[in-house]
């Protein structure tokens, strides 16, 4: 039990719970959607990603009762499993740019999103993560 306490203390461990909410279907929203674009094969962020990071962070502040879903797009061409994971680093990578951003690190999920892979559907934004600032409660 004490080191539970310990662990507390120490810098970047959060003792808050997480917010519940969920990114189910925020792929189908429209509304405040920013992508944020990464060079193939790359799970850094470049200097073209800034403009639309300082937007989604702006808008995110100033609207503390919405959440935030963070979605990375497989790119088909490297293999379902190196996809996903890139797509995994690249939602990482944008969740934590935000949270430097100021934004909390619990209104956000950072998830890799492979539904692509259907067949049916043809891939969203390859290469890219989506920032959704889901809408607020009514």
């Amino acid at each position: 039990m004490r080191w539970l306490a310990l662990l507390l203390l120490l810098p970047g461990v959060a003792a808050a719970q997480l917010r519940p909410f969920s990114c189910v279907g925020a792929e189908a929203l429209e509304d405040d959607v920013f992508a944020i674009p990464f060079a193939r094969g790359s799970d850094r962020l470049g200097d073209d990603a800034r403009t639309a990071l300082d937007a989604a962070a702006a808008l995110i502040t100033g609207a503390p009762e919405r959440n935030v879903c963070v979605l990375g797009h497989a790119d088909r061409s490297q293999g379902a499993g190196t996809s996903t994971q890139l797509a995994v680093g690249r939602a990482r990578a944008v969740a934590l740019a935000l949270s430097g951003r100021g934004v909390e690190r619990d209104r956000v999920r950072a998830e890799a999103r492979v539904g692509a892979y259907s067949g049916r559907v043809q891939e969203p934004a390859a290469r890219a993560v989506t920032i959704v600032v889901m809408p607020g409660n009514p």
